[in-house]
């Protein structure tokens, strides 16, 4: 385990038991800030480790899934990029999007985490079995979280939580020797 990441034993246990990672867009994929041009094009901007390390975790068997309460092409065409294949778009209720996913998948939401910025996320961060909050999230989402990232949304957040799953569940090493060929 990565020494940085300080982290209970109760946490790591959640994390060993995963199957699903869910994140929001607007301020865990993203750093929050929307940019609209002249017409109204909306732009977003990805982190690059981010995306790999939704890849990398991939890899190892487990999921992710994307819900977010808007809807923007930018966000359905980087997930097609990544392979993500549950993807719910403009869901302010996000547990409609909940119930979903455990009807298409059959993963329970013990196995599932959820990384969170802001108040839309609480009815999933209560629910899942390891809820996350990126370091800049609202601090009542803060208070609701299991764990919360050393980085910021949108600036390695995820891949921070991506690293950390994969450290738990010991798939870390077997990711990071393909590397060191």
């Amino acid at each position: 385990m990565d020494s940085s990441i300080n982290v209970s034993d109760a946490v790591l246990e959640k994390a060993k038991q995963l199957k699903l990672l869910i994140l929001d867009v607007d301020g865990v994929l993203t750093d929050g800030r929307l940019f609209f041009d002249d017409q109204g094009k909306e732009y977003k901007c990805f982190h690059a480790r981010d995306g790999h390390g939704i890849k990398l975790l991939r890899q190892t068997g487990v999921e992710v899934a994307v819900i977010s309460g808007r809807k923007s092409n930018s966000v359905a065409l980087r997930m097609q990029s990544l392979g993500i294949e549950h993807v719910y778009q403009g869901f302010e209720n996000k547990i409609a999007a909940l119930d979903e996913i455990i009807l298409k998948t059959g993963i329970m939401p013990e196995q599932m985490a959820h990384v969170g910025d802001d108040l839309l996320d609480l009815p999933i961060m209560i629910r899942v079995g390891l809820a996350i909050a990126v370091s800049d999230a609202n601090f009542v989402v803060k208070q609701w979280a299991d764990w919360c990232t050393g980085l910021p949304g949108g600036l390695g957040a995820v891949r921070e939580v991506c690293d950390f799953i994969m450290q738990a569940q010991d798939s870390f090493d077997k990711v990071l020797s393909q590397y060191l060929k």
